[in-house]
């Protein structure tokens, strides 16, 4: 399984940018996908995941501004992020596994960061 992500940039603080990430190769086999972030001197965070069938979660600290969706047909999973904050800088990483599993996940596939950066 190969991800794709795309979309990452500059963007100042109270803006939005949607981060995009496509899968290939076994995709039979992806049932959760998501994102993680990972900020300067910082350990990878857990952002956001969502099932096949659509069931999501959300770290506390982007609930209410960042929203997953998924393109089930497309391979591809989204990343809608509204009222972008400084501290929302960080690589983001595409995540996919076999598993449905959106709380305490260790995905079995990572793709590439894309690097998001909130100007103040």
């Amino acid at each position: 399984v190969q991800l794709q992500a795309s979309g990452g940039g500059l963007v100042q603080a109270g803006g939005s940018l949607r981060l995009s990430c496509a899968a290939s190769g076994s995709i039979f086999s992806i049932n959760t996908m998501g994102w993680f972030r990972q900020a300067p001197g910082k350990e990878r965070e857990f952002v956001a995941a969502i099932t096949s069938g659509g069931r999501t979660n959300y770290a506390d600290s982007v609930k209410g501004r960042f929203t997953v969706s998924r393109d089930n047909a497309k391979n591809t999973v989204y990343l809608q992020m509204n009222s972008l904050k400084p501290e929302d800088t960080a690589v983001y990483f595409c995540a996919g596994d076999r598993v449905y599993r959106i709380y305490n996940w260790d995905p079995d596939y990572w793709g590439q960061g894309t690097l998001v950066t909130v100007s103040s």
